[in-house]
């Protein structure tokens, strides 16, 4: 194994550890006992348009997987705003993408974190890493409803899980839902679903 090798796979490893220890601390609000996998968040980031000049918003990055994923789509850095609640990751996060805006605050609030970092226009696609599942519908709603206020009709409001149930109850009067196959490569196995404003 060369050195380069060695590098990534104690990153992987350093990761895993730091992920597992915040879900102990906090099962409900990390949802995960590890990172996702590299084709749940490439599937995730393909939905996103790269050539947008719109800002990228991200709920919940931990580790950065997701983020890296929107990179290597070709998502500028400096689009992608990124939230998270942790300290922890958002310290690991500013040293592993100098270019991206890492905001550290509740990601349920979102539009005022927004807000009071002057974005008040639409953006272009929010890719969310949230364990929603876990939160009460109405709580999910009104995430969702924040979201929308700022996403034109075309553009996603993006979403893993792996619940067989939509994460975010559907309402086909408000927005649209669909969702991807099941990633089994990912573990456990997820998938992605897609809301769009329905107007």
């Amino acid at each position: 194994m060369s050195s380069i090798q060695m590098r990534k796979l104690k990153a992987l490893v350093a990761d895993e550890v730091r992920f597992f220890r915040s879900w102990m601390g906090k099962p409900l609000s990390i949802g995960a006992v590890s990172p996702s996998g590299k084709a749940l968040t490439k599937l995730m980031a393909s939905f996103v348009d790269p050539n947008d000049t719109l800002p990228v918003i991200e709920l919940g990055p931990g580790t950065g997987v997701v983020t890296q994923a929107l990179l290597e789509r070709g998502v500028a850095p400096e689009r992608i705003i990124s939230i998270e609640y942790s300290a922890e990751f958002c310290r690991l996060l500013e040293k592993r993408f100098p270019g991206v805006t890492i905001v550290q605050g509740d990601a349920y609030a979102m539009d005022k974190i927004l807000r009071d970092r002057g974005i008040v226009g639409p953006v272009s696609a929010v890719v969310s890493s949230l364990p929603l599942i876990t939160q009460p519908p109405a709580r999910r709603h009104k995430l969702i409803d924040d979201a929308f206020d700022r996403l034109t009709p075309d553009r996603p409001f993006i979403q893993f899980s792996y619940s067989l149930a939509s994460p975010i109850p559907p309402d086909p009067a408000q927005f649209s839902t669909t969702h991807t196959g099941w990633v089994m490569k990912n573990v456990p196995p997820a998938r992605v679903w897609v809301y769009r404003r329905t107007h």
